[in-house]
């Protein structure tokens, strides 16, 4: 039976391709995308959303709700430099041609009513793929106490198990935005899969050159939109030492849908720095040694040949508007 699925975005690049495989892959049933405050513009964030519904030909079929618009404590901080718009410009492009994209509007539900209400519907059965900061997450267990409990299993993108950061270096940028919210997610008890930035997004989810040149040679709409949303990442990821771009948040998508995926996994007690100067949004991941109760899976290698074709399957479609 296809998975019950609610993906909580910050829309841009990766996030798009996260997406589509939650609105393309016959394995999921996704009742809702749920936008949160993290790479971009906020509002710029909604219109990546509903240009990837567009394209995946699913615009009117999955909701989009609007969530938490700034961290729970912090002012808001965004990855702009590294996304540009977050489409390369391609949802706007798309918007000024299709009078139905450019009409599209959110729902009224706000994300967090819509976090609780599909996890009570679907107690037990629905995941919750998360793939920005974790503010609406924290939101709706505070809101609901019940909510931890019916949510099926909780799957992160975030931190990195004791290894650098991408934001500074100490910090994956998810949990720097909001290392309250992701302590508090951590703490509360859910059944949390964690897919880190290092090691594993820097090893296994990164796209060099010629996996990007076959993608590109399918010349599906899909694979144009991918190969458009990732160039400025692209540009980013190699001005830092990144031979390609990188895929955690369509990784962490794949992997709630089949966890074949992964390779390596351990149970890890992990905790989010959140008063350091230097280390705001470190997370610390135990390994069995110190005496620490885990409360998270932590993902420590995943099939990146698989992970790969996996993609480059979905993105050879034809179904898609162009």
């Amino acid at each position: 039976m296809p998975v019950p699925l609610v993906i909580d975005t910050d829309t841009a690049q990766d996030d798009c391709i996260a997406l589509l495989v939650g609105l393309l892959d016959p394995a999921a049933d996704l009742r809702a995308i749920t936008m949160v405050a993290g790479n971009l513009g906020f509002d710029q964030q909604v219109r990546n959303a509903f240009a990837t519904l567009f394209v995946a030909g699913r615009l009117g079929e999955v909701p989009v709700h609007l969530g938490a618009r700034r961290p729970l404590v912090r002012e808001a901080v965004d990855a702009s430099d590294v996304h540009g718009d977050g489409t390369g410009g391609l949802a706007a492009e798309l918007a000024a041609r299709h009078p139905s994209l450019a009409a599209a509007a959110p729902a009224a539900e706000h994300a967090v009513d819509a976090l609780i209400r599909l996890a009570a519907e679907h107690s037990g059965e629905l995941s919750v793929v998360a793939i920005g900061p974790l503010t609406n997450i924290a939101l709706a267990m505070l809101k609901d106490p019940e909510f931890v409990g019916n949510v099926r299993k909780l799957y992160v993108m975030g931190g990195s198990n004791n290894g650098r950061g991408n934001i500074t270096a100490a910090a994956e940028f998810n949990f720097y935005v909001d290392p309250e919210a992701a302590r508090a997610v951590f703490r509360a008890g859910f059944d949390v899969v964690v897919l880190p930035w290092d090691p594993v997004t820097l090893r296994d989810a990164v796209f060099d050159q010629p996996v990007l040149d076959r993608i590109a040679a399918l010349d599906t709409p899909l694979a144009r939109f991918f190969t458009r949303v990732c160039a400025a990442t692209l540009e980013f990821d190699r001005r830092v030492g990144i031979d390609g771009t990188t895929h955690p948040d369509s990784l962490t998508a794949a992997l709630a849908l089949h966890p074949e995926l992964v390779t390596s996994a351990g149970r890890y007690h992990v905790d989010v720095e959140t008063a350091g100067e230097l280390t705001r949004g470190y997370s610390a991941m135990s390994w069995g040694v110190h005496t620490l109760e885990p409360n998270a899976t932590v993902i420590e290698k995943a099939d990146a040949p698989a992970f790969r074709h996996y993609l480059r399957t979905l993105l050879s479609r034809e179904s898609a508007v162009s």
